[in-house]
């Protein structure tokens, strides 16, 4: 909670590393002269709708896209797996599908069996436990030439990869691992797992081993990628790849000073709300309220607090922005 002084805010509480406060009355704030006493803001003017939210539903909209995305740095880190590896190990219960160009008769679909073998036409059991597809296609390819025809064209498709999973934890509808059947994008992977529940934070993590033995968290806006439909975002899931959905976490305001309700309230960390919407939850101003002198005490990452004049009138009429995260307040787990 805040206390006021005869002039300034001066203390927050250990539970608040940064809060908002109405300035109080002129007897106990300095204020301009021509400081309006007389009008009072009720909670529906303070009240300012959210601009350009999209609402989706079991999904936690993010007022103003304030949430930071990934770096491109970040990204290409975290896929470059792909790019050095385009094809994953062939594995046991993956599944395969075998072409061979002109002769239909070997065409084949097959299931890899436990021990990480197959079983083909000419060539019987053969073990595959192992090869990329492009690997598996020149084995097929050389032992088909050697024994049995000139020059033959092989493809090998890995239609499900049974084999590969990917874990979907958090605040999902289904957590559980789930096979990669086929290629998967993380919006693919999410529907399966049954969606994110409305408890679901603004900012999922996609969690990937990387070849040097150490792992990779790379931070997806969950409004940029289900409400903004971010297509950079819509990553291409790997096998072994961890996809983590916290909940959301509360964070506290603190309003004090000429208001009808003053105190702490409690929001969510991905719906920050603006300073209007803070009084508006207080009750609204008092008519003794110094609309020109408001404070904020803000403390930083760092430690350092800082104190934000605000004009509450020249917002009440547009003239300056109400925007959350900019004139609201974070607890001290947010600012780390």
């Amino acid at each position: 909670m805040i206390t006021m002084s005869q002039r300034k805010n001066a203390w927050v509480g250990p539970a608040a590393l940064l809060a908002t406060a109405l300035a109080i009355p002129a007897w106990a704030v300095a204020a301009d002269e021509d400081t309006e006493h007389a009008h009072r803001l009720t909670p529906a003017e303070s009240a300012a709708p959210e601009q350009g939210a999209v609402p989706v539903p079991g999904v936690p909209a993010l007022a103003g896209g304030t949430l930071p995305g990934p770096s491109p740095e970040a990204t290409e880190a975290l896929l470059a797996p792909l790019a050095a590896s385009a094809e994953h190990p062939v594995g046991p219960e993956d599944l395969l599908e075998i072409s061979v160009f002109e002769i239909p008769e070997l065409n084949r679909t097959v299931r890899v069996s436990e021990k990480g073998t197959i079983s083909l036409p000419l060539l019987g059991e053969m073990s595959v436990k192992g090869l990329t597809a492009m690997q598996l296609e020149s084995r097929l390819r050389d032992e088909l030439s050697r024994r049995y025809l000139q020059d033959p064209q092989v493809s090998v498709f890995i239609r499900d990869y049974g084999s590969k999973k990917v874990a979907v934890i958090g605040a999902v509808g289904k957590p559980g691992v789930y096979a990669m059947l086929g290629a998967r994008t993380l919006l693919q992977v999410l529907a399966e797992a049954g969606g994110l529940v409305k408890e679901a934070g603004g900012v999922l993590y996609v969690i990937r081993a990387m070849p040097e033995g150490d792992s990779r968290r790379l931070p997806v806006n969950v409004n940029d990628l289900l409400t903004n439909r971010d297509p950079g975002l819509n990553l291409p899931v790997q096998p072994g790849d961890i996809i983590s959905v916290p909940l959301d976490r509360p964070t506290y305001v603190y309003v004090d000073g000429a208001v009808k309700t003053p105190g702490r309230l409690e929001e969510l960390a991905s719906r920050p709300i603006t300073l209007l919407q803070a009084i508006a939850k207080a009750g609204g101003t008092t008519e003794r309220a110094s609309l020109k002198a408001i404070q904020i005490l803000r403390r930083g990452s760092d430690g350092t607090q800082s104190e934000i004049p605000v004009n509450l009138k020249r917002i009440r009429h547009g003239r300056d922005p109400d925007r959350p995260r900019d004139l609201l307040l974070r607890s001290q787990e947010e600012t780390r």
